[in-house]
């Protein structure tokens, strides 16, 4: 299976958290799936660390593809196709990073591992 991590699913396999459930984390770590973390999501990551809103070990150029590597998460660019398909959207979620890994999951069969309900009302493979 074709798995795109949405961006607190990353951060939570990473840290432990209890709130990503068990069935989650097996998905995540089963060999057998492929495993994407977006530029979206380091894009993400950049900002909300910029701004003070997330803390980090050490800057999020070294922290992210230092931990996606160590996880075995492939990296997914960000391509012209996903970004262009979010015009076909609903506007259900006003969150732009949300909103393209909805148009990347749907332009590349995947399947979204996320806690956010709104995703789950877009016409994209969700799990949690």
């Amino acid at each position: 299976m074709k798995l795109l991590l949405d961006t607190c699913t990353f951060l939570w396999a990473l840290s432990g958290e209890p709130r990503l459930p068990t069935r989650v984390a097996a998905l995540v770590q089963d060999p057998d799936n492929e495993v994407f973390l977006s530029a979206a999501s380091g894009w993400e990551i950049a900002i909300k660390y910029a701004a003070g809103k997330l803390r980090l070990p050490e800057d999020p150029a070294i922290f992210v593809p230092a931990k996606r590597a160590e996880h075995g998460f492939a990296a997914l660019a960000v391509d012209e196709e996903s970004a262009l398909h979010i015009a076909k959207l609903p506007p259900l979620h006003g969150d732009p990073f949300d909103r393209l890994l909805v148009s990347q999951a749907i332009v590349h069969g995947m399947t979204i591992l996320t806690p956010d309900p709104i995703i789950t009302r877009y016409p994209a493979r969700t799990m949690w």
